[in-house]
């Protein structure tokens, strides 16, 4: 389920941990999304096209690689997505298109995240910079230096250009971010076998820093946040997340946390 096939997916080993941030072109309240995935037509023979959502149509017009939009409610993470045929472009350019050391939040080149989810990717990675002033992926990291903090703030709104989607934190882990890592979590996104997805979760568990109360079963969709962590290590943060399955709701997922849900020590 891989949009491009690019040997450019080793290029985000080169994420670089950025140390001031700076402002950025976006109309980020360009509407909210409102519209759902197009139902199928009344006849057999026609099927109605997608519709996008309005902040879509917004953001698209501003840059045409717009995939997406994610809100971590709880963080600074407020952000469109976006994504082209390699990940080296927006590690420094802004979504103005304009040379940007924060760079842009972006989804790896090879994933596949359309109007329809049965053919998206089953692990959806995303990656941002580590900078300073909390921009981009930087505040993600209250969840790695408090890990308890995911009991107050565990959910992810992730949205195609076409559908909200809602996802639990499942995984907070810290791991190498270069070829020599035991866990190349960034070549883990096809994940359509029961034995590939069990294998990653299988290193997600391994290392997570929660003793994660949320099931995760094979034909899950996943999605993968990807931070510099240390320069000297070349290593990565990760938040792994699940979409809510049909029937389940945010309430119900948060007691599950809160009364059940452990944390580890603290990572500096």
């Amino acid at each position: 389920m891989k949009k491009w096939q690019s040997s450019a997916v080793a290029a985000v080993l080169v994420f670089s941990m950025f140390t001031v941030g700076c402002g950025e072109q976006i109309d980020q309240n360009a509407g909210i999304a409102t519209s759902a995935p197009a139902t199928e037509a009344a006849t057999e023979a026609t099927t109605a096209a997608p519709e996008l959502t309005e902040r879509a149509k917004k953001l698209l017009a501003q840059n045409p690689d717009t995939v997406g939009y994610i809100t971590i409610e709880g963080s600074q993470v407020d952000n469109p997505v976006v994504q082209t045929s390699n990940n080296e472009y927006y590690l420094d350019h802004g979504f103005d298109g304009q040379e940007f050391r924060a760079g842009t939040v972006f989804m790896d080149c090879t994933d596949d995240f359309g109007a329809d989810p049965e053919t998206w990717s089953e692990n959806i990675v995303l990656y941002g910079h580590n900078m300073a002033d909390n921009t981009m992926f930087g505040s993600l990291r209250q969840y790695r230096q408090n890990p308890s903090y995911y009991k107050e703030a565990p959910f992810i709104t992730f949205s195609s250009n076409y559908a909200d989607y809602t996802y639990v934190m499942v995984g907070l882990l810290i791991t190498g971010g270069d070829a020599d890592s035991d866990f190349k979590y960034w070549q883990m996104e096809d994940l359509d076998d029961k034995a590939a997805f069990d294998s990653y979760m299988g290193s997600v568990n391994s290392k997570n820093m929660i003793d994660n109360p949320i099931d995760v079963q094979y034909g899950d969709s996943l999605l993968t946040l990807s931070t510099c962590y240390s320069d000297e290590d070349n290593s990565r943060f990760l938040i792994v997340a699940r979409r809510l399955r049909d029937g389940e709701d945010t309430a119900s997922m948060l007691s599950t946390i809160q009364n059940n849900g452990g944390t580890d020590a603290a990572q500096e």
